[in-house]
């Protein structure tokens, strides 16, 4: 993996923009344009800052349906732990019960 690869995956919003469809193409020249990056490179946060700047209802129902799914998330491992504790404490009361008994 080259040492651009590496830097990419730490930070994702330094990844360049490729234009590999019609949209994409549109959004990367509008970006470019606007902000005269050096060496004409269009980010992933150049293009998020302006669509935050010029369009923030977007990001905004992105950030609420990615906040909502975060808690479904937490609901459902507090769930799952809560379960899963239930289900290892009873053996363990009954191990202990057995050993008062003896």
């Amino acid at each position: 993996m080259s040492e651009e690869q590496v830097k990419e995956l730490e930070n994702p919003l330094e990844q360049t923009v490729l234009p590999e469809g019609p949209l994409k193409h549109l959004l990367v020249d509008y970006v470019g344009n606007k902000l005269q990056p050096v060496g004409d490179q269009v980010t992933l946060e150049m293009l998020l800052t302006v669509i935050s700047e010029e369009f923030p209802e977007v990001l905004l129902v992105v950030a609420e349906e990615n906040f909502i799914r975060g808690y479904q998330q937490a609901m459902q491992d507090i769930n799952f732990m809560s379960t899963t504790q239930e289900k290892v404490v009873e053996p363990q009361e009954a191990l202990e019960a057995e050993i008062v008994d003896e």
